[in-house]
């Protein structure tokens, strides 16, 4: 059995593309398979002025708390500090890293996998000292994401790609995707769309599907070129020739 931590760098995820995500998604992935779910921590900011003061705020933020503890998270609160520099600027602050490197460093002696949810580079340290304590550290994160802890992770997945992670922003139907272009032939004008999809077990391997440019009436040849971009898709069958294929592609602009 695989037992495993989750930690939620919760402003970081939120600004840079997670705003929206479903931890009850994170969980299942968290603990699908041969994996126990042991540890699960999501580190917030709280404006505390603004908590006595705004009402709208203080039910907002406490019903989003509210939510992470339904879903079985730890909510570990960073309060904004306010503070004028020697400019006179006013400027805020509210950084957990140290709050989260010192849990996830004293929780991995009883953890064999930590599922670190950030794209900031400042955690690669973090990340090389779990993986010397013997953890397999997997990052997933969203926009803006440092390519050293990239490389640096056990593994590195997009969140937009894990399904039902995040809301879809075009379509509502079942067969909706979130995938990126591989083999594309611009003479020819298709290729094939990457994506995942999960079960009880887990991500399953990538599936890919073939696709034409014709389907996607707002991208161009550039975007299908670059193996980074991310596109929403519905998987259909073509009543010409009975094969799968992608439809209704568009661009999700990250």
């Amino acid at each position: 059995m695989l037992k495993t931590g989750i930690y939620v760098d919760a402003e970081n995820i939120r600004m840079c593309g997670g705003y929206g995500m479903r931890y009850d998604v994170l969980v299942e992935l968290a603990g699908s398979g041969n994996a126990a779910l042991l540890r699960a921590n999501s580190y917030v900011a709280e404006d505390r002025e603004r908590t006595k003061d705004d009402a709208e705020y203080r039910h907002k933020l406490y019903r989003y708390h509210d939510v992470l503890r339904q879903c079985g998270f730890k909510v570990i609160k960073k309060f904004v500090k306010h503070f004028v520099d020697d400019e006179g600027i006013l400027t805020t602050k509210a950084n957990a890293d140290m709050d989260l490197a010192i849990d996830a460093l004293l929780q991995a002696r009883n953890l064999d996998r930590i599922i670190l949810l950030t794209g900031d580079s400042d955690f690669i340290r973090l990340i090389l000292a779990l993986q010397n304590m013997g953890c397999r550290v997997e990052v997933i994160a969203f926009k803006h994401v440092s390519q050293e802890l990239k490389e640096c992770a056990d593994n590195f997945l997009s969140g937009y790609l894990i399904p039902g992670l995040l809301p879809f922003t075009t379509g509502g139907d079942h067969n909706r995707q979130r995938g990126i272009p591989i083999n594309y032939n611009a003479e020819r004008g298709f290729g094939f769309m990457r994506y995942y999809s999960m079960n009880a077990e887990g991500l399953l391997n990538a599936e890919s599907v073939f696709f034409h440019c014709s389907k996607a009436p707002d991208a161009n040849d550039a975007l299908f070129l670059d193996s980074s971009n991310i596109f929403e898709f519905s998987i259909v069958q073509n009543s010409d020739n009975g094969r799968t294929e992608a439809s209704d592609i568009r661009w999700l602009e990250v």
